[in-house]
């Protein structure tokens, strides 16, 4: 027996069935884990678990050849993995990438960060645009943000101070050319005649609303995708009193960027180090711009219906 068994380990030893395993973790150039897919790596079959690892075979290899779903190929020497094991694949670009933040982050940094921030306060072209999940994902990004685009700081509120600043600066003169769009727009419409389409007397509503409540309009809308793209406009349109528009302008949008900025830098430490397996905010991006379209639009619609109701009760 003792033969048999010596006779079987020298088998096993010159046939090369021991291999070396490397375990690595698979994302995206958008911080994303390739979760539970299946993926090639040097001509064998493997699934990612739910954190996007898996275990590989070497069997002598140098080099990882990969494989994975929307992705392109990658080779990568096993020497040039790094020590957190985390490889990143180029994901291939599908239409619906515009509405994740960590796409801006990853093809323009921070000067496309503001320019999407200009576009999305106050152009009519920027209603579609992540505006508050890119703020919370810049806020988590903060200090890779400013190094890749100014210096690195290495100080976590020096960063936080650097883009709060800025993306306000851009905000605020967003608005402002919404603002003016609609000013010189708005005589146009004033004297049009009422259509299907258009009505005179919403246009005297919303001058009326905005009279009454426009500074509480003007910051609310921030915070509300698609709304804090034409409040601004509208604001122009009804003629808003330029002087109180740009005091409410600038406290709007000051509170709203740097909400989310903050939002996002504490929010990820707290949940990383209060989770059992560290929940990382950032390789979740999808988590976040759900929950922030959850807060930020269902107040709002909860508010609709809940007048339109209180409205049928009294009539």
């Amino acid at each position: 027996m003792r033969i048999l068994a010596v006779i079987a380990f020298l088998l096993v030893s010159f046939s090369g069935f021991s291999s070396d395993t490397l375990s690595v973790i698979l994302r995206n150039q958008y911080h994303s884990r390739l979760s539970s897919v299946d993926v090639i790596i040097n001509g064998r079959n493997y699934t990612t678990d739910d954190k996007g690892a898996v275990t590989i075979e070497l069997n002598g290899a140098d080099s990882l050849f990969i494989i994975a779903p929307a992705c392109e190929e990658l080779k990568i020497p096993i020497s040039k993995v790094p020590a957190s094991r985390r490889v990143e694949l180029e994901k291939v670009f599908e239409w619906k990438d515009i509405l994740n933040p960590g796409f801006y982050i990853a093809h323009g940094g921070l000067w496309l960060i503001l320019l999407i921030v200009f576009a999305e306060t106050g152009l009519f072209v920027g209603f579609f645009l992540p505006g508050d999940a890119l703020l919370f994902v810049t806020g988590i990004l903060s200090d890779k943000i400013v190094g890749g685009a100014l210096f690195y700081t290495h100080n976590g509120w020096l960063d936080l101070l650097i883009l709060w600043t800025l993306i306000s600066l851009a905000g605020i003169l967003g608005n402002f050319v919404g603002y003016w769009f609609g000013l010189k727009s708005g005589h146009f419409l004033y004297h049009r005649k009422d259509t299907w389409f258009f009505k005179k007397k919403y246009l005297l509503q919303a001058h009326d609303f905005y009279e009454k409540n426009g500074g509480q309009a003007i910051i609310l809308a921030r915070f509300l995708p698609f709304i804090r793209t034409f409040a601004p406009i509208v604001a122009g349109i009804v003629e808003m009193d330029k002087k109180k528009f740009t005091y409410y302008n600038i406290i709007g949008c000051v509170i709203w960027v740097g909400s989310m900025l903050i939002g996002g830098k504490f929010l990820q430490r707290w949940i990383y180090n209060n989770t059992q397996n560290h929940f990382d905010l950032k390789e979740h991006l999808e988590v976040i711009v759900i929950g922030i379209v959850a807060i930020t639009t269902l107040p709002v619609i909860w508010k609709v219906f809940l007048s339109k109701k209180k409205s049928k009760t009294k009539a």
